[in-house]
């Protein structure tokens, strides 16, 4: 076997990541913005898979999703927050979640959903978020909530806690 071909069969041994990105977008009252898929229950953040295999970066990845899911093409803040998520049923997730900044009236206004993903949005507040979004990713976004309060830094989490 070649280098070459010893290298592709390491590779190919190697455990398989999912990664994922999602934006956290706020009105002024610091309601948080939640689309409601079609395809499962529950709601979730604009976001969705990285498509690794194009080249493409977690906020890359984010800004797309978000374009294609709600029609906003904004440029994204900070990272607020990496998640490490263990699944029963499917590989480790590592999720990234981006601040999209505040939304004002015309930015709610210009949403338009993609029917083929999404059935509505809403505004929750931060006490309601546990109600929406229960778990790892209830729990991401109160932690980026808070790293937007504390105005510095990124909240490192394993299953939506805090490791560090």
């Amino acid at each position: 076997m070649t280098t070459t071909e010893d290298f592709a069969t390491y590779i190919a041994g190697l455990p398989r990541v999912l990664a994922g990105a999602a934006v956290l977008f706020r009105d002024a009252g610091g309601r948080v913005l939640l689309v409601e898929p079609n395809y499962r229950e529950g709601w979730a953040l604009p976001g969705g898979t990285i498509e690794s295999d194009e080249g493409e970066t977690p906020r890359q990845g984010a800004r797309r999703e978000t374009v294609e899911e709600i029609g906003l093409d904004r440029e994204l803040g900070r990272l607020l927050a990496v998640d490490w998520v263990h699944g029963a049923a499917r590989p480790p997730l590592v999720a990234y979640l981006y601040d999209g900044g505040l939304l004002g009236d015309a930015d709610f206004q210009s949403i338009r959903l993609q029917e083929e993903e999404l059935l509505s949005w809403r505004l929750v507040s931060r006490e309601e978020i546990g109600e929406y979004l229960p778990g790892a990713l209830g729990h991401r976004v109160l932690a980026a909530l808070d790293v937007l309060a504390e105005g510095t830094g990124t909240a490192e989490l394993e299953n939506g806690h805090r490791v560090a």
